[in-house]
């Protein structure tokens, strides 16, 4: 039993470092924005649409990964995703058009999201009620902290060797992740047990529904942060490429530190969904701050963008152990799709529409909508609380 409980941080750090590999390909290519657009002589909606296209990936196959991961296992689910999008990625650094380069990002985003649903799941197995809160927000401060670590390395390897280069070390990653998950990851023998009746597929669960739509709607904001604070502050306020990535940096480290401190107070609280409508209105007032003093001073922008940017990636490991809680071990991998799918949803439609938003209006505007999606987000969440609590009580 002590040699299990020292296994389950294995399992976790293995878990995190499959997550944050997928996380600095997916928060690494707006980075690598400036370099695309000099190097394909791309717009703004462009580059929206190459950013779209991990997104679209992730969003055609990260239900079917759940699925698979419930019938075939975590280990063999995350070798063969990330393996696979290791070798895209290797190939994606040698293609010389636009439309090849997208076309490369679908598919590394289609079957990188191997790790969306497998490496939280398994992570949720070998954790009881009391740390699961605390293990998965680890797991999912993994998110930041890989797209800050390619916030802050990607320009290195750019001015090292261009756009293939920075594509050729995020390929690196994934590769480096799948072969973790061959040599150390293995099953627990610990049930989830679940709030979905028995014979109820999570599909069939409206519950299941409405936290995947708000957690969606909350998603938007960081989407649209992560996707464009590297341009909005190159471009409009004179920031080189290097500190803008910084700034970058910052939220993903800030969002990680929040993820973690969130997933330890759910514990404490014993709730997954009060302090996840908290997060969604205090995100919300933290991007209504700061579309009205975009154009202010930078001393007074740049901490507030970490702030709201940092409350932006907060909320997401809360609405994850809600819902592999709420699913139960034998159906967390499909329940989890389903909560990915409405992420991935969010996060492919919104740099296309904000790009767009942005250039028919202001940034002003398009940071405005940010404010508004989580507060209507946490407002299709109120309702949760009565009915989880009626699940748990349920005889």
């Amino acid at each position: 039993m002590t040699g299990e409980r020292r296994y389950r941080w294995v399992i976790l750090a293995v878990g995190v470092f499959a997550q944050a590999s997928f996380a600095a390909v997916f928060y690494g290519l707006p980075v690598l924005a400036p370099a695309l657009q000099e190097t394909y002589g791309l717009s703004l909606e462009q580059i929206g649409v190459a950013l779209t296209g991990l997104n679209l990936g992730s969003l055609v196959t990260v239900l079917a990964w759940g699925m698979l991961s419930d019938r075939f296992g975590e280990r063999a689910v995350i070798t063969v995703g990330q393996g696979a999008a290791a070798a895209t990625l290797f190939a994606s650094a040698y293609i010389g058009d636009f439309e090849g380069l997208v076309a490369a990002l679908v598919a590394a985003g289609a079957l990188g999201a191997c790790v969306q649903t497998a490496s939280g799941q398994i992570v949720a197995g070998w954790f009881s009620p009391g740390q699961r809160g605390l293990a998965l927000a680890i797991r999912q401060s993994a998110v930041p902290l890989g797209g800050a670590v390619a916030a802050l390395s990607l320009p290195i390897f750019v001015m090292l060797g261009g756009v293939r280069a920075g594509l050729l070390a995020l390929a690196c990653g994934s590769l480096a992740s799948a072969l973790a998950a061959v040599l150390w990851l293995r099953p627990s023998g610990r049930a989830v047990e679940g709030a979905v009746a028995p014979g109820l597929h999570p599909f069939r669960d409206r519950r299941l529904w409405r936290l995947s739509l708000g957690s969606g709607l909350l998603c938007v904001a960081q989407s649209a942060v992560i996707a464009f604070v590297v341009l909005f502050l190159h471009e409009t306020r004179g920031l080189s490429t290097g500190l803008a990535a910084a700034v970058l940096a910052a939220i993903q480290i800030t969002g990680a530190a929040a993820r973690i401190a969130s997933g330890h107070w759910s514990d404490r609280r014993c709730s997954r969904l009060r302090p996840l409508r908290e997060l969604g209105l205090a995100l919300s007032a933290g991007m209504a701050a700061t579309a009205l003093l975009l154009d202010g001073p930078l001393w007074l922008l740049v901490p507030l963008l970490i702030v709201a940017g940092g409350l932006s990636i907060s909320w997401n490991a809360l609405s994850f152990t809600a819902t592999a809680e709420l699913a139960g071990s034998i159906r967390a991998g499909a329940a989890l799709g389903l909560q990915q799918t409405s992420l991935a949803l969010f996060a492919a439609v919104t740099p296309v529409a904000f790009a767009a938003l942005v250039s028919a209006t202001s940034w002003r505007v398009g940071f405005a909508a940010c404010a508004v999606a989580p507060l209507v987000g946490t407002l299709i969440l109120v309702p949760l609380r009565e009915e989880l609590r009626a699940a748990r009580t349920e005889p």
